[in-house]
């Protein structure tokens, strides 16, 4: 701050002359909380841009390739389910109400599903002993992959990345026996997904 040219030399003193800017104590703190501002407005921004920056898979388009261990340590990769239809549903949390409510549908469906030769697919970030457990709570009847730095996720454009961690969106892909993209839902409902997904199958096939 700028010096009142009214007041005296000595009250500032020797080394204090008129239009010389004096430090403050206050100045230094509001400095310091401009930069600690500046940094977190900066760190939520590229927060931001990483959670929306990966690519949606399109209908159409080739479904990528994975390779992950499920509940049980088996590895699964797509390649393993050529000429089959593949629900590959993506969900954020093992053992959360709505990742629950989600899985047990389709757990009560697996019959409808198998009928029609259509293999059920849950991917999401946990570890394997989280899927396991899970799956034994709930009596869960098909295969839970692991994707624990969400590799696989982000190439479906199902990653969700807050900086601190990771976790996948729910999103699912209905998979041809071609490994093509046949359906790609975003906004599910854990309610009703399942139906939805085998009303649309026996359109499909």
């Amino acid at each position: 701050m700028l010096i009142n040219a009214n007041l005296r030399p000595d009250v500032l003193g020797n080394s204090a002359m008129i239009g010389d800017r004096v430090n403050v104590p206050g100045d230094d703190k509001m400095r310091t909380l401009g930069i600690l501002f500046a940094a977190a407005a900066l760190y939520l921004a590229l927060a931001f841009q990483a959670c929306w920056s990966n690519e949606m898979i399109s209908e159409g388009s080739a479904a990528p390739s994975f390779r992950l261990q499920d509940q049980n340590s088996d590895w699964h990769s797509l390649e393993d389910y050529k000429g089959k239809w593949v629900v590959l549903y993506f969900y954020p949390k093992d053992d959360t109400p709505g990742c629950t409510t989600e899985a047990c549908n389709f757990r009560d469906d697996i019959f409808a599903f198998r009928k029609l030769g259509v293999v059920i697919l849950g991917v999401s970030t946990d570890d394997v002993e989280s899927h396991q457990k899970f799956a034994e709570k709930h009596s869960l009847p098909f295969s839970l992959l692991s994707d624990p730095k969400g590799t696989t996720a982000e190439q479906y454009g199902a990653l969700r990345n807050l900086g601190v961690m990771v976790f996948a969106k729910r999103h699912t892909f209905l998979i041809d026996p071609n490994g093509v993209v046949a359906r790609h839902y975003q906004d599910v409902d854990p309610d009703t997904h399942s139906a939805q997904i085998m009303t649309d199958l026996q359109a499909l096939m």
